[in-house]
């Protein structure tokens, strides 16, 4: 059994950088009610937090992703491997990455098909948005151990 990895500094930079810090809740462009770090459970019009409310739940819902990672990937990763995961799985959550291909091919240990996947994901409530796909080619080049 391998030991379970831990999401990075570098990692949480990542997740940082694409969902941004937003006190009030908001309406994402899915229409899921959003507050902080992009934290969505329990979240209702109207809401509030603070900037450090916002960091705990960033925090927990790293840990959930990293968890997910952690118990769904059978393969061996390096860090920028797992971490590029990480802020999948945060972003688009558990399930969607548990019935992807790019597990599937992540599990059937084809690196290069699995992270040919990742721009493949660049869809919200059945657009393409380019920020998604912004997102998606900056978790590839993580995958693929290239900087931003």
């Amino acid at each position: 059994m391998k030991p379970p990895m831990t999401y990075s500094k570098a990692g949480e930079q990542l997740t940082e950088r694409f969902e941004g810090c937003r006190l009030q809740a908001y309406a994402d462009t899915g229409g899921v009610w959003t507050i902080g770090y992009g934290h969505t459970h329990g979240v209702m019009e109207g809401m509030a937090c603070t900037r450090e409310q916002a960091l705990a739940w960033l925090e927990q819902d790293t840990r959930e992703a990293a968890a997910a990672v952690n118990r769904l990937v059978t393969v061996p990763l390096e860090q920028a491997e797992f971490d590029a995961l990480v802020d999948f799985v945060f972003n688009l959550g558990v399930g969607a990455f548990a019935r992807s291909t790019l597990l599937r091919d992540l599990n059937a240990g084809n690196l290069a098909a699995a992270a040919a996947q990742f721009p493949l994901w660049d869809h919200d409530a059945g657009r393409v948005l380019a920020g998604l796909l912004h997102r998606r080619l900056a978790e590839q080049m993580e995958f693929e151990g290239r900087t931003a």
